[in-house]
Formats: structure tokens, C-alpha cells, sequence
């Protein structure tokens, strides 16, 4: 067998990885090794469950201190990240690209515009973890272009070490033991939940469907998900605009932020 210097590096990069992985800056370690082959433009390890993301360790922010908008993501709009939404809908470990999860129309969306293209910038991929208890331990990688179908083939090649590194990390994580999981709630009660506090007079199906919509579903989607037609969509979002008094999407984006800062 003849091995590459890249693959002797690899292992040694690996090999020194695992060395670390009780290490306070494990998880800014691995992004390094990572970003050494990749154009990293953010990375962010993080757990999934049915509560709010639990952060374990993320790329320095320019600005300096926490980031704001990244305190935003954590707050309520995780529950229009593709990724998480694909997580919770079809848990699943392996590597996942932004193309093959977000919905038809993300890139029109306000998260995309105000949250999506400030953070991750332009691409994202992720690993997935499965865990007991409905949880997945992720690292995201975003990139201020495209991922090369190169880059790509990189990251799938490695996936078994990087998974392995970081299911393995995971007994270092206090607190991460039990599973997070609120009884009789559910990811999707949380939108429930927040809107409530606002008083707004939306039933399930209604909640349901805006969802949907901020996440970039078209309407097609939506009535897959549902499994309702695409036209009893259309009159679910003709009953929350009149009742909620919004004529735009924007404009019902700006409702579900508030109902973050209610639920904080």
C-alpha cells in the first residue's frame, strides 16, 4: 500500500484530534484541521434535540464578544433553520448538504436574507450524530461560496473519523447524559408556545402552515407536509394574514420575532 503525504497528514491531524478530545478547544481544533483543506467562512458545534439548540462551541465572531444574531438563532430562529427542521422531520447521521434540505423557496425568505447570508454567508453543510432520546450532535461548516463537488468528496471521505471524533467527544460535554426532552411538548409546540404568549388567535393547522412558510416552503411543499391540498394551504394563509393584520411575509417574520423576545 503506497500512502500520499496528504494522507500522512490526515492521520497525523487526526491522530493528534483524538489526543484532544478532552480538551477545552476541541471543537475549534477540529474546525482548524478542517479549515486547512476547506475555505471556512463559520462553523458552529451544537445539539439538536426537541428544547432550544444547546451550543457547544462556535467560529470567533468578527465584531468581537457573543454574537447578536447568532443569540437571535439560539432564541427562536432555529425553528426555521433547514438543517434543524430536516433533523427533527428525518433524523438521520451522515453529511448533508444546504441543497439537499432547504425547502424550494429559502433563499426568499427573511430568515435567509436577515440571519442566513450574515452568518453562513453563501453555502452550509453538516454533520449528523444520532443520539438515544431524539438528539443529534451537529457541526455545521458554512463557506462564503459554494462547496466544490471536490470539497464535497472530502468531507464524505472523512466522515467516519470526524463522526467518530465527535460522538466520542461527547462524554466530555457536561450535562449531555440524559436526554433533553421535554415531556408532551415537542419541537413543534414551541412555535405553539411562543405565539401564545402573544395572544394570537391561530389554531394548530394555522401554526403549522407559517411555519412552514417562513422556512420557505412553497405552497406545494406545505401541502405535502401536511398532506392537505395546496389550495387549503392558500386559505390557512388568508385566515393568518387577516387575523394576525399582515399583508407580506416580512410582515409575519416580524410577529415570529417578537414572539422570540416574549419567550426568552
Amino acid at each position: 500500500m503506497t500512502l500520499t503525504l496528504l494522507d500522512l497528514a490526515w492521520h497525523r491531524a487526526f491522530g493528534q484530534l483524538a489526543e484532544r478530545l478532552d480538551q477545552p478547544d476541541f471543537w475549534r481544533a477540529l474546525a482548524e484541521v478542517l479549515g486547512d483543506h476547506l475555505a471556512l467562512g463559520s462553523w458552529v458545534a451544537l445539539m439538536f434535540s426537541d428544547e432550544r439548540p444547546r451550543i457547544f462551541a462556535e467560529s470567533r465572531y468578527e465584531g468581537g464578544g457573543p454574537d447578536p444574531l447568532f443569540n437571535d438563532y439560539v432564541q427562536g430562529l432555529y425553528l426555521l433553520d433547514p438543517f434543524y427542521l430536516a433533523n427533527r422531520e428525518r433524523p438521520a447521521s451522515g453529511l448533508f448538504r444546504l441543497g439537499e434540505v432547504a425547502p424550494e423557496c429559502f433563499r426568499e425568505t427573511e430568515y435567509y436574507r436577515l440571519y442566513f447570508t450574515h452568518n453562513v454567508v453563501e453555502d452550509e453543510v453538516q454533520y449528523n450524530v444520532c443520539l438515544e432520546g431524539g438528539r443529534s450532535l451537529c457541526l455545521s461548516l458554512g463557506s462564503r461560496s459554494r462547496f466544490e463537488p471536490q470539497q464535497i468528496a472530502l468531507l464524505e471521505m472523512i466522515r467516519p473519523w470526524v463522526c467518530a471524533l465527535m460522538r466520542q467527544r461527547l462524554f466530555f460535554e457536561g450535562g449531555t447524559s440524559e436526554p433533553a426532552v421535554r415531556p408532551g411538548a415537542g419541537w413543534q409546540g414551541n412555535l405553539e408556545q411562543m405565539m401564545e404568549r402573544l395572544g394570537t388567535p391561530l389554531t394548530g393547522r394555522e401554526l403549522d402552515v407559517i411555519r412552514l412558510v417562513l422556512s420557505g416552503c412553497s405552497n406545494k411543499e406545505v401541502a405535502a407536509k401536511l398532506d392537505i391540498s395546496a389550495e387549503t394551504v392558500k386559505v390557512h394563509r388568508r385566515h393568518v394574514y387577516a387575523k394576525l393584520k399582515v399583508k407580506s411575509q416580512s410582515e409575519l417574520f416580524k410577529i415570529f420575532q417578537n414572539a422570540q423576545v416574549v419567550s426568552a
